[in-house]
């Protein structure tokens, strides 16, 4: 059930996007590669972004939520936008159009950035990678994907009329992420480069337990080790199969991965960043190059560069609370009863056995360890601002 009320949160704040990558059409919903082979491993299929996608599968939520804690699961994210970006004007083009410093990473590093829009919005998230062989590798949110395509293919239009060389080519591939404190004593054997030499936010374009063309990514969207693996539609079956053939390995679904992010304090857009919110607002000013705050040359730095100094009139916080569970939309208030703020996330906590959530409140209320207030079912239930991520975090930093 906790699963389900997680996608249903989900799935009423994404926009249902026109464009896809990896799919096959069935008159309704899109669906990845793997649908068939989901629906055969128990998975409970719901609508996401316009998608088919598995909630959970056998298994309770909690329980597939703590596998992937102690050990290592499998996600389905092929409804994910991947592009890549030729030419050699490729990173002024994605630097017109983000926050992020790409001319500073090294060869296979990738960063988390932000489109922003002139008003200093958050249209999407994303990571872009400087991939070796002469491209950007950049992976975006499934609900914003139209969007998204519809924001570069505009702004390449308008570069190429000047003169510059870029190119877009949107991938025809499945992607899935392999999750967990295991992840690499089940991947390293069908692989011939080393993990240990892969730290978080690296990638390598490699061959996988036989299957070629395959971008492992090592990065992921619950908070522990593991990666992300680009691979052709015709072989995800077979990868998916040769994986699951480990013990350590189980299948996990849209429900765990919402519980996962939240512990992990990270952002689902549509939720907890918009349009309508700045990075400082969200709290998310380190995806803000420092050189770029200097150039101040991407879309709305004139609202957001002097937000960083003079702090704006909200931030996203966490909270943690006992009793029923907070929702979205929940409303937050001060110990005398004012509304502050509102949750953005929220859902209790497998690991704390206690309730967390993000959203936002008034600046003056954001110090950790504030005491507040939510509104759950016309009741005042005490909560507490808490330091994000509420779970300690694994990424691998090659030590």
């Amino acid at each position: 059930l906790l699963g389900q009320q997680c996608a249903s949160a989900m799935s009423k704040n994404v926009g249902v996007e026109s464009y896809s990558v990896a799919l096959f059409w069935d008159g309704s919903l899109k669906k990845t590669a793997l649908f068939d082979f989901h629906r055969q491993h128990g998975g409970k299929m719901v609508e996401f972004a316009g998608w088919s996608m598995p909630v959970q599968y056998k298994e309770s939520h909690i329980a597939s939520h703590m596998h992937a804690r102690q050990h290592c699961s499998l996600f389905d994210v092929s409804h994910m936008l991947q592009t890549k970006v030729h030419g050699k004007d490729r990173v002024k083009f994605i630097e017109s159009l983000i926050v992020g410093d790409v001319a500073e990473l090294k060869d296979n590093q990738g960063t988390l950035s932000l489109f922003t829009n002139e008003k200093g919005g958050i249209m999407d998230d994303l990571i872009v990678t400087k991939a070796s062989q002469g491209y950007l590798y950049v992976v975006s949110n499934a609900g914003c994907a139209d969007k998204d395509s519809a924001h570069m293919m505009a702004k390449v239009k308008e570069l190429k009329a000047t003169g510059y060389d870029v190119d877009l080519e949107f991938l025809d591939e499945s992607l899935i992420a392999l999750q967990g404190p295991s992840m690499v004593r089940v991947l390293q054997p069908g692989l011939s480069d080393d993990l240990r030499k892969l730290p978080f936010m690296t990638s390598t374009l490699t061959t996988v337990f036989g299957i070629q063309g395959c971008r492992v990514t090592r990065c992921g969207y619950t908070g522990e080790d593991g990666v992300e693996i680009s691979v052709p539609c015709s072989g995800v079956v077979p990868l998916a199969e040769r994986l699951l053939m480990d013990d350590e390995v189980r299948l996990a679904g849209l429900g765990a991965r919402d519980s996962l992010r939240l512990e992990a304090g990270l952002c689902l857009y549509g939720n907890d960043i918009d349009e309508n919110t700045t990075p400082v607002e969200a709290s998310l000013v380190w995806t803000i190059g420092k050189r770029r705050r200097q150039t101040k040359d991407f879309p709305g730095a004139d609202i957001i560069v002097p937000q960083i100094k003079a702090k704006p009139g909200r931030k996203r916080v966490g909270l943690v609370s006992t009793g029923p569970p907070v929702r979205q939309h929940t409303p937050i208030l001060s110990p005398n009863g004012r509304v502050i703020g509102e949750v953005t996330s929220g859902c209790p906590s497998p690991c704390l056995k206690q309730n967390v959530a993000m959203g936002y409140v008034e600046t003056g209320f954001s110090k950790v360890g504030t005491p507040v207030q939510v509104e759950v079912r016309k009741k005042m239930v005490d909560a507490v601002i808490s330091k994000m991520p509420f779970v300690t975090t694994n990424y691998y930093s090659g030590q």
